[in-house]
């Protein structure tokens, strides 16, 4: 199954509902994060709790994410990754890159101020 992705908006910050598997075959991940900053939109929210498995290259697209995002003055936060890939974030200390959050209302909350700069 690939990656299906559907985009939501509150307080200006973009969620991105995210279920299915990251696959090296697309780009998805990164177009819509393309299509976003380009539109203007610098705060995210990765909503992981429907994508059951990252691989290493699942990893990777993240951190392309996080840095094409980081590079434009945003900010972004991994929503309920599931207990497989929170263990991949911990093995790979990445964990201490993300910012990762168990509720949506909170991570909207902590990106509100990157959407008032």
């Amino acid at each position: 199954m690939s990656l299906a992705i559907t985009t939501r908006i509150i307080s200006g910050v973009v969620i991105l509902d995210m279920s299915g598997r990251l696959l090296p075959s697309e780009g998805t991940l990164r177009v819509y994060i393309r299509q976003q900053l380009e539109a203007g939109y610098r705060s995210f929210v990765l909503n992981l709790t429907d994508l059951p498995y990252i691989d290493s290259f699942g990893l990777g697209e993240l951190v392309t994410m996080w840095t094409s995002i980081r590079s434009a003055g945003g900010e972004s936060t991994l929503l309920s990754p599931t207990e497989n890939i929170r263990k991949l974030l911990r093995i790979t200390k990445l964990d201490s890159v993300f910012q990762i959050s168990a509720d949506e209302a909170g991570a909207v909350r902590s990106l509100t101020s990157v959407v008032a700069t």
